[in-house]
């Protein structure tokens, strides 16, 4: 399932590597465009657990790159 947060980021949640795959596809393909009317951001890809990522729109990441982080912060 992807979640619009808004044009610049966009939540994925999914509970098998098909979906998730598939999901994680479409989601950088919505940043990609986002990204391309701009030519200011690129693509910042974090996952947050084994089913939760999030795809953004981020102006800390080279315009044409797509960067992949994990997210650190402790479970609240």
């Amino acid at each position: 399932m992807i979640k619009h947060h808004s044009d610049l980021v966009l939540e994925i949640t999914a509970h098998d590597p098909d979906t998730l795959e598939n999901d994680l596809n479409a989601a950088e393909a919505i940043a990609r465009t986002r990204a391309m009317q701009d030519r200011q951001y690129g693509i910042l890809v974090t996952r947050h657990g084994t089913t939760t990522y999030t795809v953004t729109v981020s102006r800390d990441v080279p315009y044409g790159e797509t960067h992949e982080r994990r997210d650190t912060a402790p479970a609240a």
